[in-house]
């Protein structure tokens, strides 16, 4: 254990059980800091780590104050495609990030941006996804070595205000079809109701059912039919329900659940809330129903009834669909952090996100060229 400043005492802690121990600690955290979503929470990272860790990989910075946790990193060590610590949640988590008490933000960002230097001898520091107004830039400020800030996925945000004004914010004519739209859910009789705790394991059961049945005969996200994503969505949800970091929702037709989507919140008043993942029975679509915005509609009622959050956000991902709600598109950033002798390390992943936005660039480029060649051919 190294000493950092007057009072904070840093360590890395790569012991699981200790991870498991730190539930209690972890959450005053996360209510004391400002930015931390629901994917900073202990019960979202754990249970992550559970189904997707790897023995020998974890490395948790834990910054303290008078024996208080002030700051921590959920970071893990990967050896491909280059040596590297990266956040913990992986290609499941939308959101990653550090937490940072915010009544001791410049210091304890400092301590932890001193022992991620010590991680950093022998590995790049790659911290993914990081929402603008992150913790993490406070440590990517106090950094002393190489490092570079890349864009990385796009999230689009919405006010987390009442259906009616979400639909004053659009045309006039487009604000009349989603109204006939909303008004077609109570002609059908679709009701929607918050799944308790003690329920959440069969609701979310339910969900990756009607996923993969709404996904029937298209392709969708691989890691959404694995038995690992639902233990860990089980695992997770049901604590976050009990804290007000997560809400279930069941929407029945005529008795039946035909629906099931999952919020994630911060647990804060003021805080972000983000639509994860929901499932739905394709008859839905036979009945005409507009399922974004009968989503939408329950998601706002539910936020604008507690005590309220800032920002729904629609998460990673710009489908043109969410795009005819006017959202704001915000864009997660990447921060590399290496020490000299990590900086070709740096330089290598820079070179290879370079490369890989050059060749989403030109894959656009022939998608968009397609048809047009296919109506010169017609013609």
């Amino acid at each position: 254990m190294s000493g950092y400043g007057r009072a904070l005492t840093v360590e890395v802690c790569t012991d699981e059980r200790a991870f498991a121990a730190l539930a209690g600690d972890w959450e005053r955290l996360h209510g004391a800091c400002p930015s931390a979503t629901a994917f900073q929470s202990h019960a979202w990272l754990h249970s992550w780590w559970q189904s997707y860790g790897r023995p020998g990989r974890l490395r948790l910075v834990l910054v303290r104050k008078g024996g208080a946790l002030v700051a921590a990193a959920p970071l893990m060590r990967v050896r491909r495609p280059l040596p590297a610590l990266v956040p913990m949640g992986g290609a499941i988590t939308d959101l990653c990030d550090v937490l940072i008490d915010d009544e001791v933000a410049a210091p304890a960002a400092g301590a932890l941006a001193g022992a991620l230097a010590e991680l950093a001898r022998t590995a790049l520091v790659d911290f993914r996804e990081v929402r603008p107004g992150g913790a993490m830039e406070r440590v990517y400020l106090c950094w002393r070595g190489p490092r570079h800030r890349l864009p990385d996925s796009v999230c689009l945000e919405l006010p987390a205000v009442p259906m009616d004004e979400l639909v004053g914010r659009l045309s006039s004519r487009h604000a009349q079809r989603v109204r006939n739209k909303v008004n077609r859910l109570a002609r059908l009789g679709i009701e929607w109701r918050l799944v308790g705790g003690d329920e959440t394991d069969a609701a979310l059961r339910r969900l990756l059912a009607l996923h993969r049945l709404q996904w029937q005969g298209r392709r969708m996200s691989s890691e959404h039919a694995r038995p690992r994503f639902l233990e860990h969505l089980v695992r997770s949800a049901a604590p976050m329900t009990r804290s007000g970091q997560a809400a279930v929702m069941e929407f029945l037709l005529d008795g039946t659940v035909v629906a099931v989507n999952l919020n994630l919140l911060s647990g804060r008043p003021g805080g972000l809330a983000g639509t994860y993942l929901y499932g739905f029975h394709p008859q839905l679509r036979e009945r005409k129903v507009d399922v974004a915005a009968m989503l939408l509609h329950a998601s706002t009622e539910h936020l604008t009834s507690v005590d309220g959050h800032r920002v729904l956000s629609l998460l990673r991902g710009d489908e043109p669909y969410k795009y005819r709600w006017h959202p704001k598109r915000v864009v997660n950033q990447r921060l590399l952090l290496a020490r000299r002798r990590t900086a070709p390390l740096l330089a290598a992943a820079v070179a290879e996100a370079g490369a890989r936005q050059r060749a989403k660039r030109v894959l656009r480029r022939e998608a968009e060229q397609a048809p047009q060649a296919e109506q010169v051919d017609q013609q």
